[in-house]
């Protein structure tokens, strides 16, 4: 194009990106990935591009082919969403079954075409490419999310949740914090947890934990503490400029919505997260009050002191990260919940991820699949990539440079009783979170965390219950700074001169070179339209290797040799490209333990160019039943109805594969328990991993006679009792001729088996007491 002076074809513009989960990606309930170790079949990444005009769904598979599933220009759309086949059980049946896999879509123009923009939600089948169903609402929408129970529509304020077989209202929640944005309702959607900003903080649903002070213990955290006075004046300087030049971004800024609060009811309280159970929350609204009980809330906590900008769970559910508006510190939970009540429950606050001291929003969050990396994307068009653990504690070599997760002690830490000492030196200076006041060892003392330390409620739960794990001790809070961040480039020119021949583009269906077209003019992010600069992250198995290989048969192991899966990003340029993460030991550290710290090398391996051009032509259902994601749908409701014991729709007679269709909820006979058990292998005892010398293995401790029958020896068959009056003469298996008999204690019946250090003790039995020896042992 350069060179014969043609102009570079128009682009459309991205206002959004997503990547997606649905029933093509769905390793736990598709079939065709249930092998997924022993033939190396990996799930596509699925992609969704909304322009300003319709939208575009992509897949990109293991092969590395991009190709196009839908493409549609009816008006620009604010969310949309390919919903996955539900869960259906014999007393549940999906009403929709014949006309999936559905498609959600919020557009400015709705069905009716009367309603206020963006303000409905419909649901058009891929099969068939009609509306199957549409939602009106009076507010405008600003988001959806979904799983395999429900189907949330986030508005201003509020969250309805509808059922996913029959798309009829299950619950609602109108109690939610304003943000200012971008995100102006953030939630996270688990497989079964909701987890939203609460307006308010309700002393007796509170969980015991939540957000502790961020201890930044690095050399600049003084330099920091100067900067931030600084830093104040200069946001109110930079607000005042941006007011003179009419620049001012449209969305309401913090003070005006606090100040809009403020005249309603009682003021409302930042970074409050409450995480409701989506299956036992009662029909209706969901209110968290003192006067309301706590059937479905599964946590209530405080997570920052700001107001919340952006939520993830994990793919487990059992962690959540959570950010503020000022995107210095992202929060890592750990939730365990209690079946009682939200207040039972722990939240063990086991990461701040430290980003900087600029302020960033945050727009998305991914985890890996093994949940050891965690990137979090801002609206700079920066992505930064942090390690952790799923359990806490510091990320070092041992635990992120190993292909598989590691267990939270290694074996030198089980065997030498590591963890007993620091537990007996934590409880004795009172710990991080220690009920004691002014025993937290928190250097900064954030004000939140003083709050959190002086609830009256929790004197309560000790006496209540001593023995509920989730409360103490808590683990330390670790502070992790990225490893790596990725910014995008402005175009794909800036890529190439960095990346080389490594580099490749994918158009529609095929791999081809990358252009030499002139590149466009470097602009900054911040300076692009709107200031925002919208991407989207995802880890999966590397597509480059296969492009640079394509004659070879991808090996087995092939797979295995990245510790870290790559790393994908899509730009609002509509270029994704496939980062490759290498972990390694840092290269300044002396000597290379399994405690060593990590740094990270990245380097963009592969480019697909997805946007998309005017002339291209749109891709609209009914799809033929060998698209892709018809055939998905169509294997994830065939597993679906077996799990349920129920015969799939139009199957031709018994299945072979599983004898018969309740053969996975029906109990089996005894013998094939038999069976099936023979072939478990349990392993009791592992051989000697360290040597005896090398740790403290063994304890010695005194066994004190409580009791007046004595047992003479393991081999005699005389019992002889005596009053403390009688003076004891024992019977005994060997020649006594050379024993001091006083000096041998005699063991007793019954005998504390270890000596604990809490328990009472008589005060005569703590004076010099010889160690019981056996005779004949």
């Amino acid at each position: 194009q350069a060179y014969s002076g043609t102009p570079p074809e128009e682009k459309e513009k991205i206002v959004w990106v997503r990547f997606e989960n649905a029933d093509l990606n769905d390793t736990s309930r598709n079939m065709e990935f249930h092998e997924i170790h022993s033939t190396g079949n990996e799930p596509p990444l699925l992609l969704l591009i909304g322009y300003s005009d319709g939208m575009q769904v992509w897949s990109i598979p293991i092969s590395g082919e991009a190709q196009e599933l839908f493409s549609v220009r009816h008006g620009p759309v604010r969310a949309a969403r390919i919903l996955p086949a539900p869960q259906i059980s014999a007393q549940k049946c999906d009403n929709f079954a014949e006309k999936r896999p559905l498609l959600g879509v919020c557009k400015s123009i709705g069905s009716s075409g009367t309603s206020p923009p963006y303000c409905c939600v419909d649901l058009y089948s891929l099969r068939t490419g009609e509306m199957v169903k549409s939602i009106q609402f009076k507010t405008p929408i600003y988001d959806l999310h979904c799983n395999k129970r429900i189907l949330v529509v986030v508005l201003q304020e509020k969250i309805a949740a509808f059922d996913s077989c029959t798309f009829t209202k299950k619950f609602f929640v109108t109690s939610c914090y304003p943000c200012p944005g971008p995100n102006m309702n953030p939630i996270a959607l688990g497989s079964r947890w909701l987890a939203y900003a609460e307006n308010k903080l309700i002393r007796c649903h509170q969980s015991r934990g939540g957000a502790c002070g961020d201890n930044i213990q690095s050399y600049t955290a003084t330099v920091i503490s100067a900067a931030k006075t600084i830093k104040t004046g200069l946001t109110m300087v930079g607000k005042v400029v941006t007011q003179l030049t009419g620049t001012l971004p449209s969305g309401a800024t913090e003070e005006e919505i606090l100040a809009h609060s403020n005249l309603r009811r009682s003021p409302l309280v930042p970074g409050i997260v409450t995480i409701i159970d989506t299956e036992t929350v009662a029909e209706g609204q969901v209110l968290v009050s003192e006067d309301s009980d706590s059937d479905g809330i599964v946590a209530h906590f405080p997570a920052h002191e700001k107001p919340i900008c952006c939520m993830a769970f994990n793919p487990s559910g059992m962690l959540l990260v959570t950010t503020d508006t000022l995107g210095h510190d992202f929060h890592v939970f750990q939730i365990l919940t209690h079946p009682w009540s939200s207040s039972q429950s722990a939240v063990h606050h086991l990461y701040t991820l430290h980003r900087g001291e600029t302020e960033a929003k945050v727009q998305d969050i991914s985890f890996s699949h093994d949940c050891r990396w965690v990137v979090v994307s801002t609206l700079r068009g920066t992505s930064h990539v942090f390690p952790i653990n799923p359990y806490g504690g510091q990320p070092c070599v041992r635990t992120h440079m190993s292909p598989r997760v590691v267990n939270r002690m290694s074996r030198f830490q089980k065997s030498a009783g590591l963890e007993e000492i620091e537990q007996e030196l934590t409880s004795k200076q009172g710990g991080r979170c220690s009920p004691v006041p002014g025993l937290s060892s928190s250097p900064s003392g954030s004000p939140l965390h003083g709050k959190l330390n002086s609830q009256d409620t929790y004197n309560n739960f000790t006496n209540n219950n001593p023995g509920n794990p989730r409360l103490l001790p808590l683990p330390s809070l670790t502070v992790v700074l990225p490893l790596a961040q990725i910014k995008q480039p402005m175009t794909l020119g800036t890529i190439t001169k960095r990346t080389g021949p490594y580099l490749f583009g994918a158009g529609c269906f095929s791999i081809k070179a990358p252009c030499k077209s002139k590149p466009a003019p470097q602009i900054s992010p911040s300076k692009s339209v709107g200031g925002e600069f919208c991407v989207a992250a995802v880890f999966g198995a590397s597509r480059s290797w296969f492009a640079n290989n394509s004659g070879l048969k991808r090996e087995k192991d092939q797979s295995k040799q990245f510790v870290v899966e790559s790393l994908y990003i899509i730009s609002c340029y509509g270029s994704l490209v496939e980062h490759v993460l290498e972990p390694r030991p840092l290269s300044t550290a002396p000597k290379i333990s399994d405690d060593t710290p990590l740094e990270m090398v990245t380097c963009p391996r592969a480019s697909w160019t997805l946007v998309r051009t005017p002339q291209w032509n749109e891709l609209q259902p009914p799809f033929n039943a060998n698209h892709p994601l018809l055939l998905a749908a169509d294997a994830v409701q065939y597993y679906q109805y077996l799990l349920a014991g129920l015969v799939p729709p139009g199957s031709p007679g018994p299945i072979t594969r599983h004898e018969s269709y309740d053969s996975l909820a029906s109990d089996h006979s005894g013998q094939e328990d038999e069976e099936w058990l023979s072939q478990v292998e349990i392993v009791t005892h592992t051989g000697p991993h360290r040597r005896l010398w090398m740790g403290p293995q063994f304890q010695f401790k005194t066994i004190h006679p409580s009791g007046q029958t004595t047992v003479i020896s393991s081999s005699s068959s005389v019992l002889q009792s005596h009053g403390p009056s009688d003076t004891p003469q024992p019977l005994l298996d060997f020649d006594t001729d050379d024993l001091d008999l006083n000096s041998l204690r005699i063991q007793p019946v019954r005998s504390e088996p270890v000596s604990m250090p809490g328990s009472p003790r008589p005060a005569a039995d703590r004076r010099g007491v010889s160690t019981v020896i056996d005779a004949t042992s």
